[in-house]
């Protein structure tokens, strides 16, 4: 048998239970994904994922209630009224430099 240790953590429990639950539905246990996120740290010698703050992402419009797109919209039309208006180069421009998309 493996020498094995235990990890102590106190986490929400909220979160404790979703993650455990897809952990469930994965067939995996809580002790091998703590198994597999230790091995991961250390086959990349850090996390294994990138941490960051993410950035916002464009909404879209199917996402949005129809008060809120109403809202959206006439921010637009308001841009328009004072010259504020751009080609949709520009738009593909800005959204490619802030969303990568």
């Amino acid at each position: 048998m493996a020498n094995t240790t235990a990890v102590y953590a106190r986490i929400d429990t909220g979160l404790k239970e979703h993650a455990e639950s897809i952990l469930t539905k994965l067939g995996i246990t809580p002790s091998s994904a703590i198994q597999m996120l230790y091995s991961q740290i250390v086959l990349c010698n850090g996390m294994p994922f990138e941490l960051r703050i993410p950035s916002p992402r464009p909404v879209s419009a199917g996402g949005l209630t129809q008060a809120e797109l109403d809202a959206e919209l006439m921010k637009g039309v308001e841009s328009l009224k004072v010259g504020k208006g751009i080609s949709a180069e520009e738009v593909d421009i800005v959204l490619a430099k802030e969303f990568s998309i």
